[in-house]
């Protein structure tokens, strides 16, 4: 049932990249942006699962694309900003919208709040569970270099928009 699930996710999100014109790791990234104010290059990396000149390849073709900003750290010359334009956002939640609106009130139709909350119980447990797996098979070497663009399989959802 949960691969299920994941495949519909899956499917979802790479329609949400085709109509946003990028690729499902570019989309996740804005799925971060979205979840932010603002985050640091270095834990994009981190979260995307991505080197750092990665990070820099794919920031530079969002931007490119007007759906983020880069600005200097207020304290920290050193290091950057990236937030998410008002335009990408707009665009991004305009395409989302219909979804997560319909979903919403079928879900709270058919089930009672006392069930929701077992569901909201289940989804946040699970999803402890695979963030913890996530660190042990990070910390397993790999056989061959890790890949650096497009989507990596499974890739690191984050702590915000893991998908259990």
């Amino acid at each position: 049932m949960v691969q299920t699930y994941q495949a519909a996710v899956d499917d979802f999100d790479r329609e949400l990249a085709r109509l946003m014109g990028v690729n499902e790791t570019d989309l996740r990234c804005l799925e971060i942006l979205l979840a932010t104010e603002e985050i640091a290059p270095r834990e994009l990396s981190t979260r995307l699962g991505l080197t750092t000149g990665s990070v820099t390849a794919m920031l530079d073709r969002l931007e490119k694309l007007g759906y983020l900003t880069r600005t200097p750290h207020p304290t920290d010359r050193r290091k950057t900003l990236v937030r998410i334009t008002p335009d990408a956002a707009q665009r991004a939640y305009g395409l989302m919208a219909p979804f997560l609106e319909d979903a919403g009130q079928q879900v709270n139709d058919r089930y009672s709040a006392e069930q929701l909350e077992l569901v909201a119980d289940f989804l946040a447990f699970t999803e402890e569970i695979q963030q913890q797996h996530i660190r042990r098979l990070r910390e397993l070497p790999s056989p061959r270099p890790g890949r650096t663009g497009g989507k990596q399989a499974p890739g690191p959802r984050g702590a915000t928009g893991s998908r259990a």
